[in-house]
C-alpha cells in the first residue's frame, strides 16, 4: 500500500510516491506508465485519480522528494530512512514517482446507496 503526498499549486495537482525504482511495481510501470489510485471512506464516498507517472531521477528532485515525505503531514509523512536500504535521497533503492492526474472522479456514497448526490469528474484538457 502506498500513500502519496498531493500538492496543488492553484493550477496543477501533483502527487508524489516514495518507492523503490527496483520494485515489481517499477517493472510494471515500465510497461504501462499510467496508474489509478482510489480512496474510500466508511460512508462509501470514493475518489479515484487516474495518473500518468514519471520517475524523478535527478539529485535535486530526489532530495526534494525525500524532504517532502520527511516534512509531510501525518499520516502520509514519515522519515524515509526507516525503510531498509533508504539511507539518503541518493540511495539506489530510493525513488520518487511523480503522479500527474489525467482524470479525477469523486462519487458520494449516497449516490451509490440511495441515488442522491452528484458524481464529479474532471479530465485534463489536451
Amino acid at each position: 500500500m502506498l500513500h502519496p503526498i498531493w500538492e496543488f499549486d492553484g493550477d496543477t495537482l501533483t502527487g508524489w510516491i516514495a518507492t523503490s525504482p527496483a520494485s515489481p511495481k517499477a517493472a510494471d510501470l515500465a510497461h504501462e506508465s499510467r496508474l489509478s489510485i482510489t480512496y474510500w471512506a466508511p460512508d462509501h464516498d470514493t475518489c479515484t485519480a487516474d495518473c500518468d507517472t514519471v520517475w524523478e531521477h535527478g539529485a535535486t528532485e530526489r532530495a526534494a522528494g525525500w524532504q517532502r515525505f520527511a516534512d509531510g503531514p501525518a499520516p502520509v509523512g514519515y522519515d524515509p530512512s526507516i525503510i531498509p536500504g533508504w539511507t539518503a535521497p541518493d540511495s539506489p533503492s530510493f525513488g520518487i514517482l511523480r503522479l500527474e492526474p489525467v482524470r479525477l472522479r469523486v462519487m458520494p456514497g449516497s449516490l451509490m446507496m440511495a441515488g442522491v448526490g452528484e458524481l464529479l469528474t474532471w479530465k485534463k484538457s489536451g
